[in-house]
């Protein structure tokens, strides 16, 4: 019979993933010494991805073979492995296995959110490059068609967002989340066209795929992301936006709430743009809205 000691404590292939939950030791499998070793890892991960196998045992109080004993029982073919798997864990291993301590209480919950979205718009207003920003409302106030690329929750509506403003002012513009039909689009779309892409990360592979196409059909586009991220690279023009992510996993991004900002400023530019025309569209939506749904209140917001 085999001995439970003997089994790897990562089951199947190593992955970082995996290597991080061994050394937590959430089942209290590990022994005594693996124990302080596993402690000593995550206590500091930087120095455990980057000393000797002399220099964790030390640090852990343990021999070398120990340190050798346990790599191999984590599921990795030697200390070296042990060293890649666990370099490649460093961040969301320990983001991810140990939350920050955060306050729950309603009160506490609420000043933060609020806290964290002012801190975003402050930050993103700061750094927001207008001259790109200028260059995104002359091409989406000239283009004959406006396509609008997003995915994922934050990307998805961030483009949703630009149609829901923009149709309003008479653009023609149609969102799409769906990666096969935006590359499709990027194959078939025609000139007098303009492709907004949005990508909180910027590493986007299928936009960044829609992009290359687009740039090599000469179809102009706009890409709001990180500055410096790939997709920035194949975008013609690039509203960047690039803010700290937070290391609070249980809350929703900040970065949305500048993004959003961002497209209101797009969009309030391309209004100015043609003011006589923006107004007749805006005033044929307010009556109809004061007619069917308002009861002729004309305080209440242009569109739910």
């Amino acid at each position: 019979m085999t001995d439970p000691s003997d089994l790897s404590l990562a089951s199947g292939t190593t992955s970082a993933g995996n290597l991080v939950l061994a050394l937590a030791d959430e089942e209290g499998r590990l022994s005594a010494q693996e124990k302080k070793l596993a402690e000593a890892v995550l206590s500091d991960m930087e120095f455990a991805t980057n000393a000797s196998i002399t220099e964790i045992a030390e640090r852990a109080g343990v021999s070398p073979p120990t340190v050798t004993r346990f790599c191999r029982r984590l599921g990795c073919a030697s200390f070296s492995d042990f060293k890649v798997q666990l370099a490649k864990c460093a961040y969301v291993g320990l983001r991810y296995l140990k939350p920050e301590a955060v306050t729950t209480t309603p009160d506490q919950v609420a000043e933060d959110i609020v806290t964290k979205a002012q801190n975003a718009l402050f930050e993103m207003h700061r750094t927001l490059d207008l001259e790109q920003v200028k260059a995104a409302v002359d091409l989406l106030s000239n283009a004959q068609m406006i396509y609008a690329f997003g995915s994922g929750g934050n990307s998805s509506m961030i483009v949703n967002e630009l149609q829901n403003r923009l149709f309003r002012l008479g653009a023609q513009i149609s969102a799409s989340n769906d990666h096969a039909m935006n590359l499709m689009i990027s194959a078939a779309t025609q000139p007098g066209t303009v492709v907004f892409g949005a990508s909180v990360s910027g590493r986007n592979e299928e936009l960044i795929r829609c992009f290359e196409l687009l740039r090599d059909r000469g179809i102009p586009t706009i890409a709001l992301t990180q500055g410096g991220s790939p997709l920035a690279d194949v975008s013609d023009v690039v509203v960047p936006v690039s803010l700290p992510e937070g290391k609070n996993i249980f809350r929703a991004t900040s970065v949305r709430y500048a993004s959003l900002a961002v497209i209101d400023i797009i969009a309030n530019l391309v209004a100015y743009r043609d003011r006589s025309k923006s107004t007749k569209i805006l005033r044929g939506i307010k009556e109809q809205l004061l007619r069917h749904r308002d009861g002729g209140d004309d305080s209440q917001i242009l569109g739910d």
